[in-house]
């Protein structure tokens, strides 16, 4: 299933984050494709208030990946420097996986060949004007309750 929403600035493209998140069960994985400054870490704010989690989520561009406690937990992952199996592997991205958390992942494009089947792939590009922002949303069902 796929879906198209509008976000016309930061606050609806957390909002709509949110309505994922409230849909979201241990284990998933939400892959983001998009350039910079196209809204990854206010959607994964938003993601992480729809989970339940009261943290500050912040970009984890030197960290590669932030991890978030709660049930379940969410592990935000930067890929943007990935360059290869090697650099993957350290990042601990597999365990991640086994470990029933809900994976939140900025640059994506970058492992697209190792991602689940079953993840939620959010492609964000540009709108018309300065803050606008297309998302892209493909998943399975859940994505009939969600709305921007």
């Amino acid at each position: 299933m796929k879906k198209v929403f509008l976000s016309k600035n930061p606050s609806q493209t957390h909002a709509l984050g949110k309505n994922l998140g409230a849909v979201l069960h241990r284990g998933d994985v939400v892959a983001f494709f998009g350039g910079l400054g196209m809204g990854k870490t206010a959607f994964t704010r938003g993601l992480a208030e729809g989970l339940g989690l009261s943290a500050h989520v912040s970009s984890p561009t030197f960290a590669i990946v932030n991890v978030y406690q709660g049930s379940p937990m969410l592990c935000h992952f930067d890929m943007y420097r990935i360059d290869g199996w090697d650099d993957l592997c350290t990042t601990g991205f597999f365990e991640y996986l086994e470990d029933d958390a809900v994976l939140a992942i900025e640059w994506s494009e970058n492992i697209e060949n190792v991602l689940p089947e079953n993840s939620f792939f959010v492609n964000i590009s540009k709108g018309e004007n300065e803050t606008d922002r297309i998302f892209e949303i493909e998943g399975d069902e859940r994505l009939e309750n969600i709305s921007c």
